[in-house]
């Protein structure tokens, strides 16, 4: 028998004791909690990521369309002069209401006449002789571009001299 305890023993003393495996498991599980909270946390950083980005270009998508009807009152404000006065103060007073809100969501135009043409901010839809203007500067703009937030929202579309 006692060759049998002395196995008994060794077998004992070779296999971890029901504490340590059982420390063992539950550090296994805390780590797989850990890591499912971590995961969990990053899926809801890119869920509100894509959230803002979708928002973000469904605003951009408005914008770009005021931006339209504000090339269109330029144009109209280029031809009033024979209209009457509450015509023309009207039509002032909606182009100013639509500026307000394009500069309060951070829309602003951008000054190209006289500039270096830059690929990245016009777009060139023509060249001209020019004596009034150096070979790659922007002679005219036919269609103001806009900055939103830093970023470029339209190009501006201009004639370049040459």
């Amino acid at each position: 028998m006692e060759a049998s305890e002395e196995t008994l023993e060794l077998k004992a003393a070779s296999e971890p004791s029901e504490v340590e495996r059982l420390t063992e498991e539950l550090r296994r599980e805390r780590e797989m909690h850990l890591r499912a909270l971590a995961d969990f946390e990053n899926y809801r950083r890119r869920v509100e990521r894509d959230r803002e980005m979708e928002a973000r270009r469904g605003k951009r998508e408005i914008m770009l369309s005021l931006l339209d009807i504000v090339d269109n009152f330029d144009r109209a404000l280029k031809h009033i002069g024979d209209s009457p006065p509450a015509v023309s103060q009207g039509l002032e007073a909606l182009y100013r209401k639509i500026q307000t809100v394009l500069e309060a969501q951070g829309v602003t135009p951008f000054q190209t006449a006289g500039k270096p043409f830059d690929p990245k901010m016009h777009e060139a839809i023509g060249s001209v002789e020019s004596a009034e203007y150096e070979s790659g500067t922007v002679a005219d703009e036919v269609q103001r571009g806009y900055l939103w937030g830093g970023d470029l929202l339209r190009p501006a579309r201009v004639l370049v001299a040459q």
